[in-house]
């Protein structure tokens, strides 16, 4: 058995991660982008980009002038602890966003990394994997899934395996 001291921390811990996603949330939707990237850890690996908040900056200004309003609503969360100051976790969001006459709808579960740094928890990393993108007057099946093109590409049931035995093409 844990030591009570661990306990403590590690609900604390799990409070302060279930915190991250609305905060980002908030940032994004209130177009906070010092917020935004403060739910990053300092030393952000932005892969050939470069390293740091300042490199994130860069990367997500150009993409949020690609709409004007938008609301991420969070709807569920799963921490799992890989260590006294690592986890990984997946938080599903339905995603609205305003781009020019068009209302985009997005199913979304954004894959996390999870550090803590200094004591305080942050995003090492978010990797974003959506169902379908489309307007609110269209049925995701009649666009393709793929109803606004800045979304990227949409998961398959090749990158869910679990699918395979529920999957069939009609």
């Amino acid at each position: 058995m844990t030591s009570l001291e661990d306990r403590v921390d590690r609900v604390e811990s799990q409070l302060a991660i279930q915190q991250l996603p609305i905060r980002y949330a908030l940032a994004v939707d209130g177009r906070d982008l010092d917020a935004w990237v403060g739910c990053f850890r300092p030393d952000v690996d932005m892969g050939r980009h470069g390293r740091g908040r300042a490199v994130l900056r860069q990367h997500i200004e150009p993409q949020v002038r690609g709409f004007h309003r938008s609301v991420h609503q969070i709807c569920g969360h799963r921490i799992e602890f890989t260590g006294r100051d690592t986890a990984t976790g997946a938080v599903y969001c339905r995603a609205e966003h305003e781009v020019g006459k068009r209302w985009i709808v997005m199913a979304i579960c954004y894959w996390d990394d999870y550090a803590r740094v200094a004591g305080d928890w942050y995003f090492s990393r978010r990797r974003e994997q959506h169902w379908y993108a489309a307007d609110v007057t269209e049925r995701p099946q009649t666009v393709g899934f793929v109803g606004w093109e800045e979304a990227g590409e949409p998961a398959l049931p090749e990158a869910f395996p679990s699918w395979a035995a529920f999957w069939k093409e009609t």
